[in-house]
């Protein structure tokens, strides 16, 4: 029974995908019942192609993609992901960042992945990760299996973001340092401008409605009045 306990879990391991979305992504309803490899390589799904091989060659049978691994058609799922979005990048084994605009010399600091709203999460909650440049190449050739543990890694993240290396290396989700998780995300943009909200719940660990349709403005004042709620600080309003 022991064996069966320690052996499972490390089968059902999973690899979850942190990009910047692009024309084309494919759906759930695109690739349900199908093989993805008996498929055009051509745009977004010959990054969820190579997505995929890099992840069976960690070792792992099971990658997830934002992109076709949710039923956007279901509010009711995407209540539930937004909602649970850090917790499943937190439980990864391994994320894979991948930079479709860095080439393969070039500067991981370069690329729009580091303006976009929900890749602060899907850098700040795994626990490993591993950055690949445009042609699937692991970024520098670096061989560390975690570049949250390469320091020539973590000072560059570090200067992109403006984050301290003790956050990038190991982060818990809450309300302390509200004021300066709030900054982190100032000058990110999302494609709805509400988003810009709701990727920042698992930061903070808060558990808020999802209402597409309001105004960025609104959905910012939920947030914040549960910060100030919480923590009785109000001083995160001047952020």
């Amino acid at each position: 029974m022991k064996l069966i306990h320690t052996v499972v879990p490390r089968h059902f391991q999973y690899v979850t995908l942190s990009h910047r979305w692009g024309a084309g992504e494919p759906s759930l309803r695109d690739i349900e019942g199908r093989k993805i490899y008996s498929m055009s390589a051509m745009g977004a799904l010959g990054k969820l192609q190579g997505f995929c091989a890099v992840a069976c060659r960690w070792g792992y049978s099971w990658p997830w993609s934002d992109t076709c691994c949710i039923d956007k058609h279901s509010s009711a799922e995407v209540q539930e992901t937004i909602g649970s979005m850090f917790a499943w990048y937190r439980q990864s084994a391994l994320t894979i960042v991948y930079l479709s605009d860095v080439p393969d010399t070039g500067s991981i600091g370069s690329s729009e992945w580091f303006r976009r709203g929900w890749t602060l999460q899907e850098l700040l909650a795994p626990r490993t990760v591993l950055f690949y440049t445009q042609n699937w190449s692991l970024y520098k050739n670096l061989t560390s299996a975690n570049h949250k543990k390469d320091a020539t890694v973590l000072a560059e993240l570090a200067r992109a973001t403006g984050i301290e290396r003790r956050f990038l290396h190991k982060f818990s989700p809450g309300i302390e340092d509200a004021r300066s998780r709030l900054q982190w995300a100032s000058s990110r943009l999302t494609t709805r401008p509400e988003d810009i909200a709701y990727s920042l719940f698992g930061i903070f660990n808060v558990h808020l409605p999802v209402l597409y349709g309001e105004s960025a403005e609104n959905a910012l004042g939920r947030l914040l009045t549960e910060i100030v709620s919480q923590s009785g600080d109000i001083s995160v309003l001047d952020w």
